[in-house]
């Protein structure tokens, strides 16, 4: 018999609304929280471990959490709780009745393998908002690059915003954080190309030929890229703009120049 919790007071339940409120409580367990039948699947298959499952049976199809507990290729605990619990813990307005509490990765550079002999990676410096995260892990998804590397994060890529606005896609894509000469240095050290998005002293994006290894560089949209990185850069690089403005939303350049990468290599 599956256990049941039914008190928003229970003192677990306590524990996992820190851990999607706190992100100190997440670092400190080294846990977090997943909301959602896609998302919880797509961590599955991104190698995560989900320790337990919580349930909400008056929303969530038994069928849909039976397929879910068989495609695990481990033992999964799973606790019923109320809607009261439920809404306590979900973060979206509409959901599907199930959260999972899962163990987070250490997202080391060392760790990184590329698969291909010219990898395509995406840099971002110093991202701060959840949904330009998400964002940005959606688009490299889109793309399949092989890495998104995050340079002096200011946000856990576990906050559950970025869960969310990602739609799973930080669970399908190898991530890795570090500081900016830490990745400068593993970059160089591997002889990958760092194309730098710069207002200044660039080339349009079009005229670089992206089939070799490389990293595409975004920072902030406020501040643009640090001068560590264009001292360090192979080419800075530029979308030509038309109008009235010089600047676009970071996941939208992102996309512009990856899809661009992906287009040269396809050729």
């Amino acid at each position: 018999m599956r256990k049941q919790i039914s008190s928003v007071q229970n003192p677990y339940i306590k524990e996992l609304f820190l851990l999607k409120e706190k992100s100190r409580t997440r670092k400190r367990t080294q846990t977090f929280i997943i909301e959602g039948l896609r998302e919880i699947s797509l961590a599955l298959n991104g190698g995560y471990t989900i320790k337990t499952l919580l349930v909400d049976m008056s929303i969530l199809n038994e069928a849909a959490l039976n397929n879910l507990l068989e495609s695990a290729p481990f033992e999964i605990e799973v606790i019923e709780i109320t809607s009261k619990v439920h809404q306590k813990l979900a973060t979206r307005t509409t959901t599907e009745g199930i959260l999972a509490v899962a163990n987070s990765k250490n997202l080391l550079l060392e760790t990184i393998e590329f698969k291909s002999e010219n990898p395509l990676i995406l840099v971002a410096e110093a991202p701060e908002k959840p949904g330009n995260i998400g964002a940005l892990l959606r688009t490299a998804d889109a793309v399949g690059i092989d890495a998104v590397f995050i340079a002096n994060p200011k946000t856990d890529l576990y906050n559950p915003n970025i869960i969310r606005s990602s739609v799973g896609c930080l669970f399908t894509t190898t991530i890795a954080t570090g500081t900016t000469s830490e990745i400068i240095s593993f970059l160089k050290e591997r002889n990958i190309n760092i194309y730098g998005a710069a207002l200044t002293a660039s080339v349009a994006y079009q005229t670089i030929d992206f089939k070799k290894s490389a990293a595409i560089v975004v920072g902030t949209e406020a501040t643009g890229l640090t001068n560590e990185w264009l001292s360090n850069t192979t080419k800075n690089i530029i979308i030509p703009m038309r109008g009235a403005i010089d600047s676009m939303n970071v996941s939208v350049s992102a996309a512009i120049i990856l899809f661009e990468a992906v287009r040269q290599r396809n050729c």
